[in-house]
């Protein structure tokens, strides 16, 4: 090999090794710092577009688990409103029933006639109350009343999840004449001016108002019922295969930290020599110099 001055081929070698190293290096410590063996399209195209494909149904998806929540909200709002106005239900039929004691005199019909008022009120009052962030599955008419349509699905063309009006408003003015005068309950508090079935009659008449009603709600509870189990499978769906995407995007980009631990000593101890061999190749020439003396 020719001695010159000019050019160090040992020194030129050295430092691409050198550079290489620092390469891998800064390479080692961006996958340590970020936590990712794939952060850019530079890093891995294919791996990178894949990512970021996944990574955009992740947003959709929050996006519909967040709609199947608040569809949700809505729904046991209705449930717990509709559960209560039966529980009401109950207790008017039983008032009812107790009405149509031929034997009962004024003052009791009276007592039994302003309860059933306090509780037609109160059932008004759970059905105007059923709101979630104004929306009311109960309050009619279905036609203009509040409905839920939620997100299921990211798929293309994917259906929504509906839930009607239940109209509990109309069912109410039918049997309860919510807002007016109900005949039936305020024929309870008369006496038996000749007639010995006024009160009775009455009784009877309400009682089968009051059991239409009660046949609407147990309808409207069944369908808010199937609703609500409907809507937490699907939240439960979603929230599994958000996972799986997840661990998906994970499998792809993620970084494995011990490997690259290990890695990163390795590069430290391969600089150390590279500088040190760096350091010699430039002492190289300076052995020409004993060649003049």
């Amino acid at each position: 090999m020719a001695f010159s001055v000019n050019t160090n081929v040992g020194a030129m070698a050295a430092l691409q090794s050198l550079n290489a190293t620092n390469r891998g290096m800064a390479t080692t410590q961006s996958r340590i710092n970020t936590g990712l063996n794939v952060a850019s399209t530079k890093d891995d195209s294919a791996k990178y577009v894949i990512a970021q494909t996944l990574r955009g149904d992740l947003g959709k998806l929050s996006a519909v688990t967040s709609s199947l929540t608040n569809a949700k909200s809505v729904t046991d709002t209705a449930v717990a409103g509709a559960e209560q106005v039966s529980d009401i239900l109950n207790q008017m039929k039983s008032k009812a029933l107790e009405a149509s004691d031929k034997g009962l005199d004024k003052e009791s019909r009276t007592a039994i006639s302003k309860d059933l008022v306090a509780l037609k009120n109160q059932i008004n009052t759970i059905i105007d109350g059923s709101d979630f962030n104004g929306t009311n599955l109960l309050k009619g008419p279905a036609a203009t009343g509040g409905k839920v349509s939620a997100l299921q699905s990211i798929a293309t063309g994917a259906t929504t999840l509906d839930v009607a009006n239940q109209d509990l408003t109309a069912a109410s003015t039918t049997a309860l004449e919510v807002g007016g005068t109900n005949v039936e309950i305020d024929k309870l508090a008369l006496t038996d001016d000749g007639t010995a079935n006024t009160g009775s009659g009455a009784a009877s008449a309400l009682a089968t108002k009051l059991d239409a009603m009660f046949a609407t709600v147990k309808t409207s509870l069944s369908t808010l019922g199937s609703a609500s189990r409907q809507i937490d499978g699907q939240l439960s769906f979603n929230s599994k295969l958000t996972d799986v995407v997840t661990a998906g995007i994970g499998n792809l980009v993620d970084a494995d930290l011990a490997k690259e631990s290990a890695k990163l000593q390795a590069l430290q101890v391969q600089q150390q020599l590279g500088v040190q061999a760096l350091g010699i190749a430039n002492q190289a020439p300076q052995t020409i110099l004993s060649l003049f003396r």
